[in-house]
């Protein structure tokens, strides 16, 4: 009689996981060979399987990554210059702790948007909130923004994310808008948030592509000197899957 009202106030508080768990109980032919406290060890542990769960499809659908991408699929065989221990070390995601940067350059289709992706969901399953974005469509973004007032809403909201994925830097000379409004984000993360950008520019060449000297200096002081860099190598991935060299795949990795 009892059992029927539980499973019902279970579902009242919203504790899936431990209806779930009970349910499956109920239906093993002799429950009665697990102890109260192995029975109630197996609710909680479900319980706490499922929000976790639940919380990691919440940071994974607010990341809104471009690729779905998972770095145990990541390719290092292919002469990119993928140092594996450093991926590795990338993988425990310490430096996002640490609140460091990382840049990641390379040519078209060499993987850097899918590595950047496949960081950011290692992150989310470790608890940490990430967000991709495309900085050709940041510049439109905040120009609409700055017209309907939700300008310091939109930099505050990137500003509290715990890794921010900056990808195809350097595609076109910035204007002066674009130069301060790239300070603006990263000025409100440097030191306590991580960053990754990606770009087909060297590091070495990201300067004169910033342009104005002076802002140049304070957006590249906000982000080199605490950074990991990953340069990848080689022609485009996709390229060598149209050659048959590698399999075909929607997905460069």
């Amino acid at each position: 009689m009892l059992r029927h009202p539980t499973l019902d106030k279970l579902h009242t508080l919203q504790l899936t996981g431990m209806l779930k768990a009970l349910e499956e109980q109920l239906h093993l032919p002799d429950p009665q060979t697990l102890s109260f406290e192995e029975r109630l060890g197996l609710l909680v542990d479900r319980e706490l399987t499922e929000r976790d769960n639940r919380r990691l499809i919440t940071r994974l659908r607010t990341a809104k990554l471009r690729q779905h991408a998972a770095l145990e699929d990541l390719d290092c065989r292919s002469g990119r210059g993928l140092d594996k221990a450093v991926l590795a070390s990338l993988a425990s995601c310490q430096w996002i702790t640490d609140h460091a940067n990382l840049l990641i350059t390379g040519a078209t289709g060499t993987g850097k948007t899918w590595i950047s992706c496949g960081l950011a969901h290692t992150a989310c399953r470790q608890g940490f909130s990430a967000h991709y974005l495309r900085l050709p469509r940041v510049w439109r973004d905040l120009t609409i923004a700055k017209g309907d007032g939700r300008y310091a809403k939109l930099l505050a909201s990137w500003a509290k994310v715990d890794l921010l994925i900056l990808d195809d830097f350097g595609l076109a000379p910035l204007t002066d808008d674009q130069r301060r409004d790239l300070l603006e984000i990263l000025e409100d993360r440097h030191g306590t948030h991580a960053t990754i950008v990606t770009s087909q520019l060297p590091v070495d060449h990201w300067h004169e592509a910033i342009g104005n000297p002076t802002l140049a200096d304070a957006i590249l002081d906000r982000l080199i000197h605490n950074a990991h860099k990953i340069v990848l190598k080689g022609e485009s991935m996709r390229k060598r899957a149209t050659k048959g060299v590698v399999k075909p795949t929607t997905e460069d990795h």
